[in-house]
């Protein structure tokens, strides 16, 4: 498949449109592949090396836009940071309780991460006045669920429909210790409340319901911090206040990115495709698990620790897919990776149950709405549920016109979508993709033979 069946058509407002023709014959993916750095890995380098003593130095930093606006926001609380590379990023950091009062509004453009997490530490900085906000989607995300346990914490937020949406401003104040038994599992509200507890005096503890992403615990050890962790309650306890020092970081490859690789090469025949470096930390790994479920032939080759982080090359090799329910416990391992695993379950026999999964409608976009409506329109059966779909997998797909809804999960899923989708499909507001995954068109020029 050469690239010019790949192509990308700006539009004036600098919006694109990525056009993606299926050959009638001989496509497959070939070859080995790189994925960009873990995007909760590179977020937490970039702040906790911020407020760290000392030098922190990053490898492999993901360069999307929302690392870019961690960096910008720390940056402007008087961190240095160099400019952000893949090869070696250096972070001289404030130390806690140091955190510089910003003279403008705090903008975490797109990033969910950075605003939630930001808020924990914003919050804890006595004396400080800060704004926060973000572009149009996250302005519409909600906030309640980390402002909720700050403020039993004593922490002093206010913002649009009741304190739950930004703008948020925050008063730092010296705060009191928690034990916070969250209502759902999410790394975010974890992260917020332990970063929280660093400046405050005792144990701050956080108990989910279901284990969710655990880089904030690795990497707070690391940088550390005093924390323990009870796997039998899910419980997290960080004792503070706390001091940090910087580390070297090397973030290994972002498993959701991957995750767009081990699904077109599972449903594109005869592909046999390679993405090295990925990390597999065990809290990130519910993808291998559904799609070991549904079939898929992938294999974990050159397994290692690197820095702390389990990672390993994965070989995916065209297969036969069926159909399970992804559900429960798995649904925080793989929120991030619904969009794709709906494609996989297009071209699974049977019928596939996605459910529990009522976080994915207040992601960048109603993730669940908008993956069933762009599926449907290409011919497949797709039901939507309140928590989740049923998608009945064997009917082909045919190329028309889909929109991302300036997502990047949901533009990169229907590119793959579209590989195996007859005629041409164009994927409207493509340039959401770099969000978290720049170079995701070059690389699926690369693979298409």
């Amino acid at each position: 498949m050469s690239a010019s069946v790949i192509t990308v058509e700006t539009k004036e407002n600098a919006s694109q449109n990525l056009i993606i023709q299926r050959p009638s014959v001989g496509l497959s993916l070939q070859g080995r592949i790189r994925v960009p750095g873990d995007k909760s890995i590179s977020h937490r380098a970039l702040m906790l090396g911020a407020l760290s003593q000392g030098e922190t130095e990053i490898q492999g930093l993901l360069l999307g836009e929302d690392p870019r606006s961690t960096a910008s926001c720390f940056q402007a609380m008087g961190a240095e940071i160099s400019e952000l590379n893949t090869e070696l990023v250096r972070v001289k950091g404030i130390g806690l309780g140091r955190v510089r009062e910003p003279v403008d509004v705090l903008n975490a453009g797109n990033s969910g991460t950075t605003l939630r997490l930001m808020l924990g530490i914003l919050a804890s900085h006595p004396g400080g006045f800060f704004t926060v906000t973000g572009d149009d989607s996250l302005r519409s995300r909600p906030m309640s669920r980390v402002v909720k346990p700050l403020q039993q914490m004593g922490a002093q937020i206010w913002g649009r429909k009741n304190n739950s949406l930004a703008p948020l401003a925050i008063a730092g104040v010296a705060l009191k210790p928690i034990h916070y038994q969250s209502p759902i599992a999410s790394a975010q509200v974890k992260s917020c409340v332990l970063l929280a507890g660093l400046m405050t005096e005792g144990e701050t503890t956080v108990t989910e319901p279901a284990l969710s992403r655990d880089h904030s615990e690795r990497m707070l050890r690391a940088f550390g911090a005093k924390l323990s962790v009870d796997p039998d309650t899910n419980s997290v306890t960080v004792t503070g206040p706390a001091q940090l020092y910087g580390q070297k970081v090397i973030v290994p490859g972002d498993i959701s990115s991957a995750a767009f690789w081990l699904v077109a090469g599972a449903i594109v025949p005869d592909s046999n495709l390679v993405v090295e470096n990925v990390g597999v930390n065990p809290t990130r790994t519910g993808i291998l698990e559904a799609l070991a479920m549904m079939g898929a032939d992938i294999q974990l080759e050159n397994q290692r620790e690197v820095a702390g982080e389990p990672v390993a090359d994965l070989r995916v090799r065209s297969s036969r897919l069926r159909s399970c329910t992804i559900e429960g416990d798995l649904i925080p391992r793989l929120i991030d990776e619904i969009p794709v695993l709906a494609v996989a379950a297009v071209f699974a026999e049977g019928t596939t149950v996605i459910k529990n999964a009522e976080e994915l409608r207040v992601k960048e976009s109603d993730r669940i709405a908008v993956m069933a409506q762009q599926l449907s329109k290409m011919g497949a059966k797709v039901t939507e549920l309140p928590d989740g779909m049923e998608i009945t997998g064997g009917t082909s797909l045919v190329g028309t016109d889909v929109d991302s809804h300036t997502d990047h999960r949901i533009a990169m899923s229907l590119a793959i979508a579209s590989l195996v989708a007859t005629g041409t499909t164009t994927i409207q507001r493509a340039e959401a993709a770099a969000i978290s995954y720049p170079d995701f068109t070059a690389t699926l020029q690369q693979v298409c033979r």
